[in-house]
């Protein structure tokens, strides 16, 4: 019996994935595929849509937009906040932290450094990037019951919390 790719299935991929210009950004080591259960949000929107309705051993290439990934930049997730917040540690440009903000935890990279301001941008570090993926399915399975309750998938001989 051939378990397809469907909401709450137990899913393991390979995957590349690059960016525009065909570098890569990311991809799966050999003896660590990804698992994840399906449906439940763990994947950009577009590998999810992709992804739907595939079976173990397929491949599939799929080109991503921004909006299905990462989402567009918006300018008003930049912003500039003074030096002194960050106390005595070290701020360097192209560094990240995380912030509490209205919209609860986010990460923010920081973009420019003055003595007395310090330029953070709330975007994802992909958001705006248009990527393509490569992926390999190595196994759709149905997640256990266990693993639906706690949203993510259990490896061989349980679980690290």
């Amino acid at each position: 019996m051939s378990h397809t790719i469907s909401q709450d299935k137990a899913v393991t991929i390979h995957y590349v994935v690059k960016n525009g210009d065909g570098v890569t950004l990311d991809q799966s080591a050999e003896e660590r595929p990804l698992a994840f259960i399906f449906g439940r949000g763990m994947l950009i929107p577009g590998l999810e849509k992709a992804l739907e309705g595939k079976t173990a051993g397929e491949e599939l290439s799929a080109e991503i937009p921004a909006a299905d990934a990462y989402g567009e930049r918006h300018d008003g997730l930049i912003q500039t906040v003074p030096r002194n917040l960050f106390g005595d540690q070290e701020v360097n440009p192209g560094m990240q932290f995380r912030a509490s903000t209205d919209n609860g935890e986010q990460s923010v990279m920081i973009i420019e450094v003055t003595d007395t301001e310090v330029t953070v941008d709330g975007n994802h570090p992909l958001a705006g990037v248009d990527l393509s993926f490569e992926v390999k399915v190595v196994d759709v399975r149905d997640a256990t019951a266990e693993e639906l309750s706690h949203g993510h998938v259990h490896g061989p001989g349980g679980v690290e919390h």
